[in-house]
């Protein structure tokens, strides 16, 4: 769900490669962002998401393909003329200027009046929450505060592209998540087309309009954060996004066969026997003397619980309402059954 008022522009990075001797960052890489869209890039060390967003920032060069802005060919572009904001997981503040002084200085080094300077740099610091924090330096801020100002300096030159690259990795959890959300907030309102570089999956979920899973350089899935978790694509992106059980089925005619019901299975699901990767959501469990399964542990997560049971040698999760969960014990028998929603089934 995009802003009413969106100004971004295309992004459009096509059969990119990048090769290091013989390591491929990049293998024919290739990703469109529509205006004023935000697209989180997730995946793991090493699998290119940064090395993309690093080609697009002109901070280093693709060994072939395109990168393309507004339609503009921007491949052989220099960093300094494509007029992109960006905001690295290190503040990259400078410690020797104020919280305004820091915000207005790229518009500085664009030859913009002073007036104009501290108009722009004190907007975008009411944007970001920090209006109050002009007058101070670096230092006086915490680590959620010091990023804040890094979006607004990346932010006040209306840039046609943020790039933010792991911006949240340096902060404590609960700030994680209130920054998460505030550059959710910020990206809307603004409308600025962005790339969102990371490695936690709770984040790109959170806060994308769609998330592309890379490994070894190659895109393996881009869609929205609910047709990802609940649909994915490849064996990688199953196991990578979210935590699934691995629980042996048999597959025919388009349908799996698992803990003795019929499920449909996803395209791109192995043809005969392998294991249905299955949310643990969508596992429910119940306490039954004839049960086929053991509890083997309880594990409070606060509303939800989790609860682990053995089915003759396969350990299975369940995620279940506390009050169902702390009912049960290790070693009572349970009934185990599982959500009829369609599967992923890979070779074992």
């Amino acid at each position: 769900m995009k802003g009413t008022d969106v100004t971004g522009l295309t992004v459009e990075l096509d059969d990119l490669h990048r090769h290091y001797g013989d390591v491929r960052a990049l293998d024919g890489l290739t990703l469109h962002l529509e205006p004023g869209e935000l697209v989180a890039l997730l995946g793991p060390s090493g699998c290119g998401k940064t090395t993309a967003l690093r080609i697009l920032a002109g901070l280093d060069i693709a060994t072939s393909g395109e990168v393309r802005v507004g339609g503009k060919d921007l491949t052989r572009v220099p960093a300094n003329k494509r007029d992109m904001g960006m905001v690295f997981q290190a503040y990259s503040l400078f410690p020797h200027l104020t919280v305004v002084d820091n915000v207005a200085f790229g518009l500085k080094l664009r030859g913009r009046g002073g007036a104009e300077r501290r108009r722009r740099a004190h907007e975008m610091l009411e944007l970001v929450g920090l209006s109050e924090h002009a007058s101070r330096y670096p230092r006086q801020l915490s680590g959620g505060q010091q990023q804040r100002v890094a979006l607004a300096r990346a932010l006040a030159i209306e840039p046609s592209v943020l790039l933010l690259d792991e911006p949240l990795s340096a902060l404590d959890a609960k700030v994680r998540v209130q920054l998460r959300d505030e550059i959710r907030r910020i990206q809307l309102d603004v409308g600025t087309t962005t790339l969102f570089v990371t490695h936690d999956q709770e984040e790109a979920l959170a806060v994308a309009d769609r998330v592309g899973v890379m490994s070894d350089g190659r895109l393996e899935q881009l869609a929205t954060p609910a047709a990802l978790y609940s649909s994915p694509a490849t064996p990688f992106v199953g196991a990578f996004v979210g935590l699934s059980n691995r629980i042996p089925a048999s597959v025919s005619a388009g349908t799996a066969t698992v803990l003795g019901q019929p499920i449909p299975v996803l395209p791109g699901s192995a043809a005969d026997t392998g294991v249905a990767l299955v949310r643990p959501e969508a596992v429910s469990v119940a306490a039954s003397e004839s049960g086929a399964a053991t509890v083997v542990a309880v594990s409070f997560r606060g509303p939800v619980s989790q609860v682990t049971v053995d089915i003759e040698g396969t350990l299975v999760i369940a995620q279940v309402a506390s009050g169902i969960a702390l009912a049960l014990e290790p070693g009572q028998r349970v009934s185990v059954s599982v959500d009829p929603a369609p599967v992923l089934v890979v070779a074992d």
